[in-house]
């Protein structure tokens, strides 16, 4: 007898009724070792989730306070059921002691750092710019941090000056950017500012084109800006693109095609290099800051793969970890080595480059490859962007967003990357909040070396990121 509709259906609810239970309990156990992962943690419900962070590299530091403010470039993701907004939030982060107490976790707001403050949210949001539907994607011009570009859903790139908007947007909902890149007819996700040469932003859609665009091209009276070039090589849905961090005329572009290309604007007809990256669809790329020659692209295959642009036909090194596809990509700006990757399976992997081929125990690689720093699994669902914090007083500070409306600024205890700068008290891991985490004398804290102590310490949250996620269910956050 076949089954019914009915009882299909019913087989999912309960499938999903036990993927949200063991959620839950894996967030409670993140939760309880947080105070041992990290130095920081901060937790914020948004009214709607963003599909998009990033940090603005501006500080303040106000007068006679424990806390130093930074600012978040946000968006809204409604669906349809409310106005989308371009949102900039500002972010009150707790100055370092020189000892961190983490008699001061919050548990209840699963929050480590605090300060005393107002009653206002650690993280709020300052200025808002109504936008035409979602906000797939937001940037600003790292010339000019006041020039924020939008991915939206109409295919087009919306430019708003931030300086001439008021800190709410007009009543009626009308987006009125101060400029709309056009050329592309579907919407897309990728999109990149030129690091070298300012004003010149890509753009990536599912219509299969990269766009390039000027913004230096605009004049008065006209309100868009056609693109200066329109690169045609995938032959599906283009994931991702990145500029090369020094050289200006060249950029790549990943797609559903599972391939990589290499393009150069002033030959802008077909890709320098063609590589096919994976065996499933390519859905991030990012270029190394510190390495001319350095690519990763991450992919719905759950790989993140390293790639010499030299050396086409050679993939340096496959990062395996991911349970779910890997949806971004980001290189630490406070490492050349280190690069952090997010994924469906609800985790942002840490990875160092310079630990790869390091001997392990048995016991270490049961926690992961030697080059897996960390994992960050305080998200019960899937995240939707991660950005490291640009100064160098905020090392290894990040924000993460996520489907369930969170936003998360964290950041990884010292004693995984500061080496032996750091000495660690192994009492303090003898509590409860240790409960359920096997801590071998191989991989003790004790261990902590230059060389190896990022994989020493590492092992100590292995265990336990392993069973932390997240999915909205359950999750306490809190404003203070």
């Amino acid at each position: 007898m076949k089954p019914t509709v009915q009882d299909e259906d019913m087989e999912d609810d309960l499938a999903a009724e036990e993927e949200n239970k063991l959620i839950n309990e894996e967030y409670k156990t993140w939760k309880k070792n947080a105070p041992y992962l990290y130095d920081l943690v901060i937790t914020h419900a948004l009214d709607w989730p963003s599909l998009t962070c990033q940090w603005f590299p501006d500080k303040d530091t106000p007068a006679n306070k424990p806390y130093t403010t930074h600012r978040l470039l946000l968006g809204t993701h409604t669906s349809g059921q409310a106005q989308d907004y371009l949102q900039i939030a500002v972010v009150q982060i707790p100055k370092r002691d020189e000892k961190l107490d983490r008699d001061n976790y919050d548990e209840q707001r699963g929050e480590l750092g605090g300060h005393t403050i107002p009653p206002q949210p650690r993280i709020h949001i300052t200025q808002k710019f109504n936008h035409d539907g979602e906000v797939n994607r937001a940037r600003y011009m790292p010339q000019n941090p006041d020039l924020l570009a939008t991915k939206a859903i109409s295919g087009q790139v919306l430019i708003f000056d931030r300086t001439k908007h008021s800190s709410e947007p007009p009543r009626g909902g009308v987006c009125k950017p101060d400029i709309r890149l056009v050329g592309q007819t579907k919407e897309g996700f990728g999109l990149a500012w030129n690091p070298v040469k300012g004003g010149h932003i890509l753009g990536a859609s599912e219509d299969m084109t990269v766009c390039h665009w000027d913004i230096n091209s605009y004049t008065k009276g006209t309100s868009t800006i056609e693109p200066t070039n329109v690169f045609k090589g995938h032959n599906s849905v283009v994931g991702d693109v990145d500029w090369h961090a020094t050289e200006e005329n060249v950029l790549a572009s990943v797609g559903d095609d599972k391939m990589l290309l290499l393009w150069d604007t002033r030959a802008a007809t077909e890709a320098t290099t063609k590589i096919q990256a994976h065996d499933r669809e390519i859905l991030s790329c990012a270029f190394s800051p510190s390495c001319s020659y350095l690519i990763i692209t991450g992919s719905a295959d759950k790989t993140v793969v390293l790639h010499d642009i030299r050396s086409p036909t050679k993939k340096l090194h496959t990062f395996e970890s991911h349970t779910d596809e890997v949806l971004h990509l980001a290189w630490s700006p406070y490492s050349p080595t280190v690069f952090a990757s997010a994924s469906g399976d609800r985790r942002v992997n840490i990875w160092d480059l310079s630990q790869i081929g390091v001997e392990q125990s048995p016991d270490d690689q049961e926690d992961g490859p030697p080059e897996l720093m960390f994992i960050h699994g305080g998200h019960t669902a899937r995240p939707t962007d991660f950005c490291w914090a640009p100064g160098k007083s905020e090392n290894w500070t990040v924000s993460t967003t996520s489907e369930d409306n969170v936003v998360m600024v964290w950041q990884p205890t010292m004693r995984i990357w500061a080496g032996d700068e750091v000495k660690i008290d192994e009492k303090e891991l003898e509590g409860d909040a240790m409960e359920g985490v096997e801590i071998t004398p191989e991989a003790g804290p004790s261990k902590v070396t230059a060389a190896s102590g990022a994989n020493s310490a590492r092992s100590q949250s292995m265990s336990i990121s392993a069973s932390v996620s997240n999915s909205g269910v359950d999750v306490e956050v809190g404003d203070s």
